[in-house]
């Protein structure tokens, strides 16, 4: 069992996410951390006395001489890596101490078609705590089309077989990399969640999310429907409009929380204009006309529904 852990920048969370691997219940674990680049090596930062690497059969570290992007760092490791299956953690995030043994049992009892294993997800950001439990399993590639998530690197396991097949993750991709290569993978296997948060995660601040809207929308948006509408048309009309629309929700999503109220209604309505038959957007539409004067106080209200409806659940 192979993990790979990028990271660039985060000493205050890393020691946090190196930890979480160490004290994994699960024993032959080989752990990569690799060094993007950061200002001053990790291992003359972090407090390797504190983490319990000896509970690991093996941990490299890997350093770029310059920062190269997540998915170069990623992808070194994968390289590296000797497991037969490979899981990812983001330096800001953390695991449950169940997470790779649940994660290898599932692999183990789903069948060699299995080549992906998702978990739960627990996010905290500005807005508060949301949970994702996952449930959509098999051939997902119409529920990726349609904008079902599926979490993000640090939530999933993959059968290094199936990465030799759909290729490593696509190191172009400022944003939307795990997305992008779910979408490969995908049409290689079959998915199988584990209903059950394993994955804390933590969102980045205000100014980051600014940037990530702008380049999503200039960058990341035009480079994933170029890539993938193909695909989508060989499901037929539905799903090619579906996936537009799920692509221009989430860029409307990100734009909310940069508050670039102007964009997010701009492709809100983009959206819509894709495919109206596409469920997800509705509740956003009407909210978004008045901008955040409309769209905060609905959004708040929708929470505390979920979260009303989620404690009677």
């Amino acid at each position: 069992m192979s993990v790979v852990v990028p990271t660039y920048g985060r000493d205050e969370y890393l020691e946090d996410a190196l930890r979480s691997v160490a004290e994994q219940t699960y024993d032959n674990i080989e752990l990569f951390v690799v060094d993007d680049g950061s200002s001053i090596p990790i291992t003359e930062t972090i407090d390797e006395e504190g983490i319990p690497f000896e509970n690991l059969e093996s941990v490299t570290f890997i350093r770029h001489n310059e920062n190269r992007g997540a998915n170069v760092a990623r992808n070194n490791g994968i390289r590296s890596a000797t497991g037969e299956f490979i899981a990812f953690l983001d330096d800001d995030d953390w695991w449950h101490e169940e997470k790779i043994a649940r994660g290898v049992n599932a692999f183990l009892t789903g069948g060699e078609n299995v080549g992906l294993v998702y978990n739960g997800k627990q996010t905290e950001g500005a807005d508060g705590t949301t949970k994702m439990i996952p449930s959509v399993e098999g051939d997902v590639v119409t529920d990726l089309l349609e904008g079902k998530e599926f979490g993000q690197f640090s939530s999933i396991m993959v059968r290094s077989s199936v990465i030799d097949e759909a290729g490593l993750p696509d190191e172009r991709f400022p944003s939307w990399q795990d997305r992008e290569w779910l979408f490969r993978i995908a049409q290689y296997c079959e998915f199988k969640p584990i209903p059950e948060i394993l994955t804390y995660r933590r969102v980045g601040h205000a100014d980051r999310i600014t940037r990530d809207f702008q380049t999503q929308r200039d960058v990341t948006y035009p480079m994933f429907v170029e890539k993938h509408e193909p695909l989508a048309a060989e499901y037929g009309w539905y799903y090619r409009r579906a996936f537009l629309a799920s692509l221009r929700l989430n860029l409307a999503r990100t734009a909310v929380r940069a508050d670039e109220y102007e964009e997010a209604r701009k492709y809100f309505w983009r959206g819509f204009a894709a495919n109206p038959l596409y469920r997800p957007l509705y509740p956003h539409l009407l909210p978004s006309l008045g901008g955040k004067w409309t769209y905060k106080p609905v959004t708040v209200v929708r929470k505390q529904i979920s979260k009303v409806a989620s404690l009677l659940g």
